[in-house]
C-alpha cells in the first residue's frame, strides 16, 4: 500500500471512494460532495488529503480542515470523512490512512484533531471524548461519539465550542 497527498487527478477516484464506502449509511451520500465543497472552498489542504493506492488504485482517502475551537482558528482540525473502498475494507487501509493524518497534521504544528465517529473504532488511534477536554460539539446531541486527538502542540487552554469548515454547514 502507497500513501500519499492527493493530486489533481485523484479527485474522480476520491469521489468515487466516499460514495462507495458511504452508500449504505448516508443517503444521498454527503461524504463525497462535502470533500469536493471543502476542496472548492480551499479547505483542504493538500498535506492533510491523503490517499491509500492498492495495486495502483485509490483504495481509501482520508482529510482534514480547518476547524475554529473558541477564539482560536488555527490549532485545530477537523477530521473527517475517511471513506475506503469496501473490498479494501478490514484490511489496513482505513488504519494506515488516520496514523498518516494524525502524523501529517502533527509535524503541521496542530494541536488538536477533532472528529464525530464510532468511540469503539477510533480509541485505537488515541481520540478520547471531547467533553472532559473542554471541547464541546456543534450538536450538543453529539456528544457521545464527539472525540479529540490532542498532539505535540496541544495545551489546556484549547478548548471550546468546536466549529467545522463552512462545507459542513452546507450540508
Amino acid at each position: 500500500m502507497l500513501l500519499r497527498q492527493e493530486t489533481p487527478a485523484d479527485r474522480e477516484a476520491i469521489h468515487a471512494v466516499h460514495l462507495a464506502a458511504f452508500a449504505k449509511h448516508s443517503v444521498p451520500v454527503v461524504e463525497a460532495k462535502l470533500v469536493d465543497e471543502l476542496r472548492e472552498d480551499g479547505d483542504l489542504p493538500g498535506a492533510l488529503s491523503i490517499v491509500a493506492e492498492r495495486d495502483g488504485e485509490v483504495a481509501g482517502h482520508v482529510c482534514c480542515s480547518p476547524a475554529r475551537l473558541g477564539s482560536d482558528e488555527k490549532s485545530a482540525v477537523g477530521l473527517g470523512p475517511l471513506g475506503v473502498l469496501p473490498a479494501h475494507h478490514k484490511s489496513g487501509v482505513g488504519s494506515a490512512l488516520v496514523h498518516a493524518v494524525l502524523g501529517a497534521a502533527d509535524a503541521l504544528g496542530y494541536g488538536a484533531v477533532v472528529l464525530l465517529g464510532d468511540p469503539n473504532y477510533y480509541s485505537r488511534f488515541g481520540f478520547v471524548l471531547a467533553e472532559p477536554l473542554g471541547i464541546t460539539p456543534p450538536v450538543a446531541e453529539w456528544a457521545p461519539h464527539f472525540q479529540v486527538r490532542t498532539l505535540r502542540a496541544y495545551t489546556e487552554d484549547l478548548r471550546g465550542d468546536f466549529h467545522y469548515s463552512p462545507a459542513f454547514d452546507r450540508l
